[in-house]
């Protein structure tokens, strides 16, 4: 007992980087979050981890996860971000799954089904907005598969702010014309399949759609380099993009 609480203790003081890289102290970062679930329109559950400020209202940022699913490190994610004031809330696409290798991640990522993903960020978006805690702003964060349904749940319902580390972007001007709040971009020079190309066509279809041009910061790194877990980790780029996207947390919702 002593032992769990020394670790927790830990996990509170030590910087987000540092969580991340352990998984002794992701997990435990993990255990202080509580598990909520909500059902969709036609009765499937689906379940999403939350963690809660010391404050009773504040504004609320809703976490996508990496291909890999819901694990340790984003719910740590969470964690850091309830810490800072936030109700931060870390959803669940994979219906409970995480992937231990590539193979796994892929299959779980081609599992997916738009419509459901969809309507399952709309609903909690709502239970952000309504929460009792709430302010009733929201901005939304993703990283990889998690940063296109980023920009994705934006869309379907307008948030606030939105991030995106190093997701797909590519999206129609049509689509785009529904975004609410300013978006902020994370991507990396090495990235092979997130590139330049892409990203540059995104932000010709945000000016097609009379939207503000969205912060893009490139990094000298490839995808996924803020994952510490991840051989393709870099460190300074990773608490850089960090500093950014508190930063762009407090100007949007505060």
């Amino acid at each position: 007992m002593h032992a769990r609480r020394d670790i927790l203790k830990t996990a509170a003081a030590v910087p987000l980087a540092t969580v991340l890289s352990s998984p002794m102290l992701a997990k435990a970062a993990a255990a202080t979050l509580s598990e909520v679930t909500l059902k969709l329109d036609d009765g499937t559950p689906v379940s999403a981890t939350v963690a809660y400020p010391e404050v009773e209202v504040a504004p609320t940022v809703l976490l996508i996860h990496e291909w890999w699913g819901l694990n340790d490190q984003i719910k740590s994610v969470a964690a850091e971000l309830g810490k800072m004031g936030y109700v931060a809330l870390a959803v669940d696409l994979y219906g409970g799954k995480v992937a231990k290798t590539p193979d796994e991640a892929r299959a779980n990522m081609q599992a997916v089904q738009a419509p459901v993903a969809t309507e399952t960020l709309v609903k909690w978006m709502e239970w952000l907005r309504l929460h009792e805690r709430s302010t009733g702003k929201v901005a939304t964060v993703g990283w990889c598969f998690g940063g296109g349904w980023s920009l994705n749940a934006s869309i379907a319902s307008p948030a606030d702010g939105t991030i995106i580390y190093y997701g797909n972007v590519t999206r129609e001007a049509a689509a785009l014309k529904s975004l609410k709040g300013p978006v902020l971009g994370h991507f990396a020079t090495k990235d092979q399949w997130i590139n330049e190309k892409m990203v540059n066509g995104f932000v010709t279809e945000m000016e097609k759609a009379g939207q503000p041009a969205p912060d893009i910061h490139w990094y000298e790194a490839d995808h996924a380099f803020a994952n510490p877990s991840g051989g393709r980790y870099d460190e300074e780029d990773a608490m850089l993009s960090w500093q950014r996207t508190t930063d762009f947390l407090k100007k949007t919702i505060g």
